[in-house]
């Protein structure tokens, strides 16, 4: 008999050897130049970047949570200012705001998309809002049409946190095209990730492209003088020689994902463990799971491939204890993390930010997952459920 298959949550080195000539040339070409900050390399990928985007600029940046700092540093937000965003999401989206001296106002989430719920938007817009900061959670867009009409009505910004979300779309059009700036990250979890930290703002203004340039670079132009105060938010140019490689091939990855997230669809239904997402409500979950849904028009990359189990402890330590690789993103939605305490919410306040962290689990989802692989995980959690 042989051994049950083994599932990581994420295994990087097929897709690595895969490119590994494309790769190993690139970084030897920038080894070779001596030209590491900034320079050629980096405005290359920059252009690609933007190009892929959309967009009519894109600056590379150290990190995806630099490039929510840097694009609100350029917009001016601070003191005295809120921003409207979602309490599920990942601590950078929520630490650049408090950062910066402004002020987090949080809205929940849809339970389905786990994004910005924008029917509850419109109740906390005060006069102290200067932008809204939807999250594209787990690679799947937060409804941009309806934030862009609120936005125009009480004129105010709109940050794309796209960092799990490069090249989604939401009616043929790619996330961070639709707001003032979109911010990308490149960690080397992502769909597009590098060899380590690195970041992008994308915009169409070309005179907040500049002062993100300026600001990235310790608010310098031209050398030495500084006219902002800015960071050291650059990206390296080995960073955007990998990722540069790797964006060629970043829409054959994103067909896979959704060809895997259809096929635990099918084999999910197909074993009778799936379950629609109205039933969380009515708490009738018992002995099935809820598969993450796509909205109309939502072109989903599937970053993270998220179920809901009411279950969901005891089901992680079946899934580990039989080699399927998972993991919880969140475990507590923000405005219950410690260090947010001084915003004033409390347990309650956002009961489907509050449930997805009690209840979510991040399945495989990878490119080069095999369907054995798939399968093999779909019989562990019929396993559990049986």
């Amino acid at each position: 008999m042989s051994d049950p298959i083994a599932v990581p949550l994420l295994d990087l080195k097929p897709q690595y050897l895969a490119l590994k000539p494309e790769l190993d040339a690139a970084v030897a070409d920038v080894i070779a130049s001596q030209y590491f900050i900034l320079g050629p390399t980096v405005e290359k990928f920059e252009t690609a970047c933007a190009e892929y985007c959309n967009t009519a600029h894109a600056i590379g940046v150290s990190s995806g949570t630099d490039a929510l700092i840097v694009a609100m540093m350029a917009m001016g937000i601070g003191e005295g200012d809120e921003v409207i965003t979602s309490p599920y999401t990942f601590f950078g989206t929520v630490g650049s705001i408090v950062r910066l001296g402004a002020t987090p106002v949080f809205v929940d989430i849809e339970p389905g998309t786990f994004n910005i719920d924008v029917a509850k938007i419109a109740a906390v817009i005060t006069n102290k809002t200067r932008a809204i900061a939807p999250v594209h959670l787990f690679g799947q867009m937060a409804d941009m049409r309806a934030i862009n009409r609120l936005a125009r009505e009480h004129d105010l910004l709109v940050i794309e946190d796209a960092a799990q979300a490069i090249g989604a779309k939401q009616h043929g059009h790619p996330a961070c095209s639709f707001g003032h700036m979109g911010c990308l990250s490149f960690f080397p979890t992502k769909n597009l990730g590098g060899f380590g930290d690195g970041g992008m703002v994308a915009c169409d203004d070309a005179e907040y492209a500049d002062i993100i340039r300026q600001l990235r670079n310790h608010g310098m132009e031209p050398k030495y003088f500084h006219s902002r105060i800015g960071g050291n938010f650059r990206l390296d140019a080995l960073q955007a020689a990998v990722l540069d490689v790797k964006l060629k091939h970043l829409n054959s990855w994103h067909e896979q994902r959704r060809e895997n997230a259809a096929l635990y669809h099918q084999l999910s239904e197909k074993a009778g463990i799936s379950r629609n997402v109205d039933l969380l409500d009515s708490g009738d979950l018992q002995n099935g799971i809820i598969l993450p849904t796509e909205k109309d028009g939502n072109y989903h990359i599937y970053n993270q491939f998220v179920i809901y189990s009411d279950q969901r402890d005891a089901l992680i330590d079946h899934l580990r204890a039989n080699n399927v690789g998972c993991e919880i993103y969140y475990p507590l939605a923000l405005h219950e993390q410690e260090c947010f305490r001084l915003l004033g919410y409390k347990q309650g306040d956002f009961p489907n930010s509050e449930r997805a962290a009690a209840m979510s689990l991040a399945l495989p989802i990878f490119p080069d997952l095999a369907p054995e692989q798939i399968a093999r995980v779909v019989e562990v959690i019929t396993d559990f459920f049986a």
